[in-house]
């Protein structure tokens, strides 16, 4: 199964999907993980607020889902 993460997920929704996304979050500048509003906004707007690229963090969570599929094999 392909995983992929989109701008217009729920950052809730992508830590269900693999908790180690939680620490691309906060090494991109998300310090407010666990805040009860930043689980309900999309990454788009969780990046909007943070003043943060969202292509960025987006390939950067790609990425380590790409990673962690292709060690799964």
């Amino acid at each position: 199964m392909d995983l992929k993460v989109t701008k217009d997920m729920r950052i809730g929704e992508m830590l269900s999907m693999d908790g180690g996304i939680a620490y691309i979050l906060m090494m991109s500048g998300m310090h407010c993980i666990g805040c009860p509003s930043s689980i309900g906004e999309s990454l788009e707007e969780a990046c909007e607020v943070h003043g943060l690229d969202c292509d960025d963090v987006l390939d950067s969570i790609n990425d380590y889902l790409d990673a962690r599929q292709y060690e799964g094999q």
